[in-house]
């Protein structure tokens, strides 16, 4: 086999998150001439497997678990070795420190991912001294960039920022409110405090409280599993929050949003959240936390509300606002949809990560 041969290094085959974009921005790095093979640590829930093996990739995974760490640093030097890899790219924290350790020892140098918005103090403090090990390091966001600098101490020339979703113009756009409807609201996320549902569920709360009542009847449905799904159930069971179900993992996100009328993203933290953008691609206006990316995606008057993270009253004020004039929403959920495919474009996509791929010679 000749040319650059590039062993991309994740955590897991967990679905969701950055998983879910693997396809796609492989894609790119083999349209620019890499041999890709895809290195998992372990495979967790599996779900992001059937859309790599469709893609065609290559797939070795790991019979291990999350906390072997040596185990898996044997793993990865061994299967690099017998390909040979020339190339390294690692994504999420796990991967990123055992890459950094190996790649120089190895002789391979190491492009590293940032997506996480928030990273456990000993992975960070392990990043800061490692992150010199790095041939260059790509944030997927430029909320996630800032934070790279600020955090590990990586300089501009050794950063490049790639969004790490391509909005599809073929996505279907979700039908507007018509009335006679009831109202659909929805999120897509794992059952995790990082995502605020608890947040939403106290300010519906608040809204009770404040006689604060629809002109139009509304649901809401938080499509994930976690955790914190046994919690949640509780605070809505106490607060008697009727209008909200959660609807557990959702195998088709586009289905899913498909039927909803507003999308909520109540987050405490985020990077760049993807099941945002992804709502708003398929034309849906949006209710989301002053967080990550969606602090310049989501602009108010425009195609959705901001409101500020793990705020109760704020969130309130926005879904208040919101259900009182429900007539807004189709013209604010076509901005949204025309924001997207202008701003995240297939063919800026590939540009950027053919940019990055030329970077490393």
């Amino acid at each position: 086999m000749s040319g650059p041969r590039l062993a991309y290094v994740i955590n897991s085959l967990e679905g969701g998150g950055a998983a879910l974009p693997v396809p796609s921005i492989l894609d790119v790095l083999r349209g620019a001439g890499a041999h890709v093979r895809v290195f998992a640590l372990t495979r967790r829930d599996g779900r992001a497997l059937p859309a790599m093996e469709a893609a065609g990739l290559d797939v070795r995974v790991r019979d291990g678990g999350e906390t072997d760490h040596l185990a898996a640093a044997r793993w990865l030097a061994r299967e690099l070795r017998e390909w040979p890899a020339t190339h390294m790219w690692t994504s999420l924290s796990r991967a990123t420190i055992l890459g950094l350790m190996l790649g120089p020892r190895l002789g391979i140098p190491v492009v590293a991912w940032q997506h996480n918005a928030f990273l456990k103090p000993w992975n960070e403090r392990l990043l800061r001294l490692l992150q010199a090990r790095a041939a260059l390091w790509v944030a997927d966001s430029r909320a996630v960039a800032m934070l790279t600098t600020q955090r590990l101490g990586v300089s501009s020339d050794r950063l490049a920022t790639w969004p790490i979703y391509a909005a599809d113009p073929a996505m279907p756009q979700a039908r507007p409110w018509q009335p006679g409807d009831v109202l659909r609201l929805g999120s897509l996320g794992r059952l995790h405090p990082a995502k605020g549902y608890d947040v939403l569920i106290a300010a519906l709360a608040r809204l009770r409280a404040d006689g604060f009542r629809s002109p139009v009847p509304y649901e809401i449905a938080i499509a994930g599993d976690g955790a914190q799904g046994p919690r949640l159930a509780a605070l809505a069971g106490e607060a008697q929050i009727s209008e909200l179900r959660l609807a557990g993992y959702m195998s088709d996100a586009r289905a899913f949003l498909g039927q909803l009328h507003l999308y909520l993203q109540p987050s405490r933290r985020e990077g760049f959240c993807i099941a945002g953008h992804e709502a708003m691609t398929a034309g849906l206006p949006i209710i989301a936390s002053r967080v990550g990316e969606l602090a310049v995606s989501v602009r108010p008057q425009a195609n959705g509300w901001l409101v500020e993270p793990d705020d109760v009253a704020s969130l309130g004020l926005a879904l208040r606002e919101a259900l009182s004039d429900c007539s807004a929403w189709e013209e604010l959920g076509r901005q949204s949809r025309t924001w997207m495919l202008n701003e995240y474009s297939q063919a800026r996509f590939v540009q950027t990560g053919q940019a990055i791929w030329a970077r490393l010679g």
